[in-house]
């Protein structure tokens, strides 16, 4: 699952990353690589000897709240410079641990070498990064030969496109000589999807107005602290978010820039 943002929207892909993710991951036991994935070299393999009792303990230690060292093949920056980049040129520099939760770790299946979970997990959290742990803690070393990232927060599975049907949508459109929009425009989430958890702040437009302006306003119902999903008038028309201030007041933080034609 890959949720892409346009126009406007992109200014709300944040809370994407931001968001809870569920993947499908194959790993490879017996083999260490240096990317933790099979893209990389081969730095260790050890035979696999352990029991479905062990692998089993061995799960169970990355469920829940755990810390967890990123790799050095990530894109996260360490004085300027991404880790990836220092990590190509041979040189490993110090990382700090993290804060994640998996939610669940479940067990697909084990045959020969070939490990199959399914994770679901916060935001920061490395797969290869726990398949690889995963490996060393089992004695064998492991790396991830297949990943596939099924769910992003709570995006409908069966709203889902591939490029292909995309593709066939534009073809059917130039056949017809009708607007690709007219077959593409359907298939767009609401642009407030990316944000669909923060509670709603509905505001009257005299009082939208204001925060058009960027000024932060008293809002009735609003929560006592935190991210806010602003909408505008009966229509519930999402207008941006916002942050409850110290004063509890709504201050703007992303808005929607309308324009008029």
């Amino acid at each position: 699952m890959l949720p892409i943002c346009l126009g406007e929207a992109t200014k709300f892909s944040q809370f994407l990353l931001d968001s809870d993710k569920r993947y499908r991951v194959i790993a490879r036991l017996g083999q260490r690589t240096d990317t933790s994935d099979a893209d990389g070299q081969i730095v260790q393999e050890r035979p696999v000897n352990i029991t479905q009792q062990q692998l089993d303990a061995a799960l169970e230690t990355f469920r829940g709240d755990i810390q967890q060292v990123p790799s050095m093949y990530s894109a996260l920056k360490y004085q300027g410079k991404k880790l990836y980049e220092y990590a190509r040129q041979g040189i490993e520099v110090p990382r700090e641990a993290r804060s994640i939760t998996v939610y669940e770790l479940k067990f697909i299946r084990w045959e020969g070498d070939e490990l199959e979970l399914e994770v679901h997990c916060s935001k920061g959290t490395y797969i290869r990064t726990i398949t690889d742990d995963l490996g060393e803690l089992l004695g064998c070393g492991a790396h991830v030969i297949y990943l596939r990232r099924l769910q992003v927060a709570k995006y409908p599975i069966e709203r889902m496109v591939t490029l292909e049907q995309l593709n066939a949508l534009l073809e059917q459109a130039q056949a017809e000589g009708i607007a690709p929009g007219e077959l593409l425009d359907p298939l767009l989430m609401p642009m407030d999807s990316p944000c669909a958890d923060f509670p709603e702040v509905n505001l009257l437009p005299a009082v939208a107005g204001y925060v058009k302006q960027g000024q932060p306003v008293q809002a009735a119902g609003a929560p006592d602290s935190g991210m806010v999903r602003i909408t505008e008038g009966d229509a519930h028309k999402f207008i941006g978010v916002g942050e409850i201030a110290d004063d509890g007041r709504v201050a703007p933080k992303r808005l929607v820039v309308e324009h008029f034609d």
